[in-house]
């Protein structure tokens, strides 16, 4: 596998954990202990770029009407705004639009307004892209969510209701646990009434929903401390509003929880897809755009956050499902992985898809947000530095 070697005026680097991420130039002045090149492997024909650094966690993304990347934070308390104003691939300004909030890391942009998930609340930021330097006072538009967000995951994104959905996690590695935690809403933001979708739900941050026929997909990250290989994390969809996914009695299609017994009478519906066990998909996103090619298009792409406490790392990749016309899985392959050997370079959080059809990552190791796109004729934008990027057949 041939090795690609991007340079440019700027490097990767995270200087907290002692290491420098070098695009392998050599006229660049660095310490000893810092001149250890690391690898990205991406797919052959396509290309990753820096598009952005230092935003501590970044965590999810949402991309406004005009373009604009907003980023999450879940430590720094920031919600940060990201412009691109000639459209040349390269941030030229930056805002941030909300700081000191308690992890603002659940975000959607919808008809102009930017939507936050904080505490028990949700905020609406109007006319985000007109404000960025004064974004005012967010509106309150809902206040029932759990109040101890630190102990459930949270992700959010419109429908094509027009509805808000969000998936409130499980407070808990495995536990029985009263909603909405371990479930799906959909809130109407204009009247706040909402309705349970899912429940049976463990960690969910990534939804998102079929070009094809409309239906919610959503990926769940399994229960930790039941050995390398158990259980498969999922990917699942809803079929039909009120679905039970098992947890925390059924973990994947067949994996029963030791701690509790299934009720009789509760049907769990199965994943439409079981992922390795702790690869912790996060982020994920159904392809509509047009500049990857024809093969990935209304195809499901997951952010693979990587496995925290397996013997052998596993994850920290972009793969992409590739699903039939019928809803089936039939395969998944690799388009980016950000592993080294043991060391991840990167632990993918989100996925967005940029104006021109390229994607934008979030990086919640670093902090840093990519750019991945398809090398065309038509487009050959001019990266920022990386670690050395390998491509794969």
């Amino acid at each position: 596998m041939p090795m690609i070697r991007i340079t440019g005026r700027k490097m990767l680097s995270n200087t907290r954990l002692g290491r420098v991420l070098m695009a392998g130039i050599a006229w660049l002045s660095l310490p000893a202990l810092a001149e250890q090149s690391m690898t990205i492997t991406v797919t052959k024909g396509f290309g990753i770029e820096l598009y952005a650094s230092d935003l501590e966690d970044a965590k999810q993304l949402a991309v406004g009407d005009n373009g604009t990347l907003f980023v999450g934070s879940a430590k720094a308390g920031t919600i940060t705004a990201l412009v691109d104003s000639n459209n040349d691939g390269r941030v030229d300004r930056r805002y941030v639009v909300g700081k000191g909030l308690e992890n603002p890391e659940a975000i959607a942009f919808h008809q102009g307004s930017l939507y936050v998930a904080m505490e028990e609340k949700i905020l609406r930021y109007d006319e985000i892209e007109q404000r960025l330097r004064r974004p005012g006072r967010p509106k309150e538009v809902y206040s029932k969510l759990p109040a101890d967000y630190k102990k459930s995951a949270r992700t959010m994104a419109f429908g094509p209701d027009d509805r808000l959905y969000v998936a409130i996690g499980a407070p808990c590695n495995v536990c029985e646990s009263e909603a909405p935690y371990g479930s799906i809403l959909a809130i109407d933001v204009n009247t706040g009434a909402s309705e349970q979708v899912a429940s049976g739900v463990r960690t969910v941050r990534g939804i998102d929903w079929s070009p094809r026929d409309g239906k919610l997909w959503f990926a769940d990250i399994g229960r930790d401390w039941m050995g390398d290989n158990l259980p498969p994390d999922e990917i699942n969809r809803v079929d039909n509003q009120g679905m039970h996914y098992g947890f925390p009695y059924v973990h994947a299609t067949n994996v029963s929880e030791p701690a509790y017994e299934k009720p009789e009478n509760l049907k769990v519906t199965a994943p439409v897809y079981e992922l390795p066990a702790h690869v912790s998909p996060m982020g994920m996103l159904f392809y509509r755009g047009t500049q990857l090619p024809e093969q990935y298009h209304n195809q499901l792409l997951v952010a693979e956050n990587g496995s925290w406490n397996r013997s052998s790392k596993i994850g920290y990749q972009i793969v992409v499902l590739n699903v039939s016309a019928t809803g089936d899985v039939t395969s998944r392959e690799t388009l980016i992985s950000f592993l080294d050997g043991e060391f991840p370079v990167a632990r993918p959080y989100a996925m967005a898809m940029a104006p021109d059809g390229s994607l934008f990552i979030s990086d919640d190791l670093k902090g840093n947000v990519y750019r991945f796109f398809y090398k065309n004729e038509e487009a050959q934008p001019v990266p920022e530095a990386l670690p050395n990027q390998e491509e794969q057949p």
